[in-house]
C-alpha cells in the first residue's frame, strides 16, 4: 500500500519513461558506437562483449571504485588499446552520434507529464537510472523523451556512483546525498529485479510500469502496478 506524500519520487528511465526493447536497443547502438570507436583490428563481437563484460564489473561494483573506472579497467583487461582514446571517442559518441539511436526506442507523449506532477507532487523528483552510462549518454536518452537534465534534482550516472540497481546500496547512496530517508521515497520503474526487488531491499515504497516490464520469475512483483497512464493517476492522487 503507498502512502499518500512522498518528499522524492524517484523513476527509472529505460523500458520506464523511455519505452524500448533492451535487446533491441543495445545490439542497434553498440554497432554505432563501434562505428564510432574505429576499432577496425577489433572484431566487432569482442568489442561488444568487452563492453558487456565491463557492464558486469559495474553492475557488481562493490564501491570501491567509481564505475566508470569498474568499466574501463575491465574493459582494458579484455582488449588491449589505448583507453584513454576509447573513452574519449565514445563520450564524444554519447554527446553527438549517440541521439540517432532513438530509433531504437519508442516515443512515450506522456514522460514529460509525468515529472511535471511529480515535481508539484514531491520535494525531489530524480532519476534513479542504472548508473552505468555517462551523463552525456544519460542527458541524451531524456532528449528522446523532451526531457532535459534540468527536470530532474539528481540524475545517476557513471561517472558520480559506485553502485548499480539491484544492489540496494545504489539506493541507499542517493539517498545520503539528497539526505532523504527511505519511508519519505517512491520508486517508479519497470523492472521486477532492478527496480521493484532493489527498491524493496532498501525498505523503499515503489510502483511498477507494466508497458515495458521486464519479468524476474524468481522475484515477482506483488505491490503497486499499472500502466503508464495508471501511474500517472497515481501520482495525480498524491497530496
Amino acid at each position: 500500500m503507498l502512502k499518500n506524500h512522498y518528499r522524492a519520487i524517484m523513476f527509472d528511465l529505460d523500458g520506464t519513461l523511455l519505452p524500448m526493447d533492451m535487446e533491441e536497443f543495445t545490439s542497434g547502438y553498440f554497432k554505432e558506437l563501434y562505428k564510432k570507436v574505429n576499432m577496425t583490428d577489433i572484431p566487432v563481437q569482442s568489442f561488444v562483449d568487452a563492453i558487456w563484460k565491463g557492464t558486469y564489473s559495474m553492475m557488481k561494483n562493490d564501491g570501491t571504485k567509481k564505475n566508470r573506472d569498474a568499466f574501463w579497467d575491465t574493459f582494458g583487461s579484455v582488449i588491449d588499446c589505448d583507453i584513454d582514446e576509447i573513452d574519449k571517442r565514445c563520450l564524444d559518441f554519447y554527446s553527438n552520434e549517440f541521439k540517432d539511436s532513438k530509433r531504437f526506442t519508442k516515443d512515450n507523449p506522456l514522460a514529460v507529464k509525468a515529472v511535471e506532477i511529480a515535481h508539484k507532487k514531491a520535494d525531489f523528483v530524480i532519476l534513479a537510472t542504472n548508473p552505468i552510462f555517462p551523463m552525456a549518454g544519460q542527458i541524451t536518452r531524456l532528449g528522446w523523451i523532451d526531457l532535459k537534465k534540468e527536470d530532474f534534482d539528481l540524475v545517476t550516472c557513471y561517472e558520480e556512483e559506485s553502485y548499480c540497481k539491484p544492489n540496494p546500496k545504489y539506493f541507499e547512496a542517493v539517498l545520503k546525498k539528497m539526505g532523504l530517508a527511505k519511508e519519505e521515497c517512491l520508486m517508479i520503474g519497470n523492472d521486477e529485479k532492478e527496480d521493484m526487488l532493489c527498491a524493496k531491499m532498501a525498505e523503499i515504497d515503489a510502483y511498477l510500469v507494466e508497458d515495458t516490464m521486464i519479468e524476474c520469475k524468481d522475484h515477482p512483483w506483488e505491490g503497486e502496478r499499472g500502466s503508464f497512464a495508471d501511474m500517472i493517476k497515481m501520482l495525480e492522487g498524491l497530496k
